[in-house]
């Protein structure tokens, strides 16, 4: 499997953490070098870690947002 490489530009906020310390963040986060995208992912406390999650571009967040701002 090729290496990734990532780049943590921004730390947004944290969602959650688990019992065994690990936080489910937003971030704004560059892979392989790209242009830094939001993320949300599961990161252990040494965010050398992470698991599975999604990225979106800034028009996707836009779409996002504007989605969750309807709930109730």
């Amino acid at each position: 499997m090729a290496d990734i490489t990532f780049e943590i530009k921004e730390s947004i906020g944290v969602l959650s953490e688990s019992a065994k310390g690990w936080t489910k963040e937003l971030n704004l986060v560059s892979w392989n070098g790209r242009e830094a995208k939001y993320d949300i992912r599961e990161w252990d406390p040494e965010h050398m870690k992470m698991g599975k999650g999604l990225t979106f571009t800034k028009e996707e967040m836009h779409a996002l947002k504007d989605m969750l701002g309807g709930l109730e």
